[in-house]
Formats: C-alpha cells, sequence, structure tokens
C-alpha cells in the first residue's frame, strides 16, 4: 500500500478561499465576501478538490477535512463544548469526512445505506450542525477528528 501523496501548495488566493469555506461560508456567500464571479468561485473548488487529492465531485465536507487535517487551513474556535459521540456516531463522523459516496459512507459507518440519511441527521441535530460541513469543521474545532501537521501544512501561502 502506497502512501497518500501530499496536497500541493495552495496560492493566497485558494487559501483566502479555503479558510472561508472552512469558516462557514457558501460558494455564493465566498464570492460576495470577497467580489469574485461564483464561477470563479467555484473554479478554485474544483482546484482545491484537485490539490487535495479528493474526487472531482466530492462533497466539501471531504475538502473541508483535507484542508483541515494537512493544516492548510485552521479550524474555527469551538463556541460550545464538544458533544460525547458513541463509537458508531463517531465512525459515521470519520465517514463523512473520507468518503465521497453516500454508499461508501454508509459501508465505512457500517449502516445499511437505507438508515445513512437519518443516521445523518440525528448526528446532525445531536452536534447542532447544520450540514456535513459543518459537522466536519466542528469536529475539528472540538479535536475530535486528528490534524496530521507534516511539512507539506507549512508550504507557500499556507496560513500560520
Amino acid at each position: 500500500m502506497t502512501a497518500a501523496a501530499p496536497p500541493l501548495s495552495l496560492t493566497p488566493s485558494e487559501q483566502r478561499i479555503a479558510q472561508l469555506l472552512v469558516d462557514g461560508l457558501t460558494a455564493q456567500e465566498i464570492a460576495s465576501v470577497t467580489g469574485l464571479k461564483l464561477g470563479t468561485v467555484k473554479k478554485t473548488l474544483g482546484t482545491l478538490r484537485w490539490k487535495l487529492h479528493c474526487p472531482q465531485r466530492s462533497p466539501l465536507a471531504m475538502v473541508a477535512h483535507r484542508l483541515l487535517k494537512t493544516g492548510l487551513a485552521t479550524a474555527p474556535t469551538a463556541t460550545q463544548p464538544a458533544p460525547e459521540l458513541g463509537p458508531g456516531q463517531m465512525r459515521l463522523l470519520t465517514a463523512v469526512a473520507e468518503h465521497p459516496l453516500p454508499r461508501d459512507i454508509a459501508l465505512a459507518a457500517q449502516l445499511a445505506p437505507a438508515d445513512l440519511s437519518a443516521a445523518l441527521d440525528k448526528l446532525l441535530d445531536g452536534v447542532g450542525a447544520q450540514d456535513s460541513t459543518e459537522l466536519v469543521v466542528l469536529a475539528y474545532s472540538w479535536q475530535l477528528l486528528p490534524v496530521s501537521g507534516g511539512a507539506h501544512a507549512t508550504r507557500s501561502g499556507a496560513r500560520q
């Protein structure tokens, strides 16, 4: 088995969009805040997927996970204490962060595919997250998911 390739370094513009994504902004909100066209933001999100070795149509939760895991973005400070998550909830959280397809998420979380939506809704409600991207970011804020650090986290364009 080969080790995963480290992500490529981000330009300052990509870094800013990455941080805004992790801060909870949608593509439309990022466009508004930065003054960029929505198409430019979406293209940059595609570039981020490529640089982070994410599948082309991977959910933003996976992109946020890779940004936070590698240290290319910083999770906001938690405003509430970390919830107590059981083993099944932690498997689901990790699966949402690491897998792009619902079928693969269900398999990794040891759930029947038909049960995934209900289990994810219950987890989102339990932690107070609006969607899976916010769930992943909160998990990093609470230090429930590990940051790998590594030399690639300090490459050109990465914020310290």
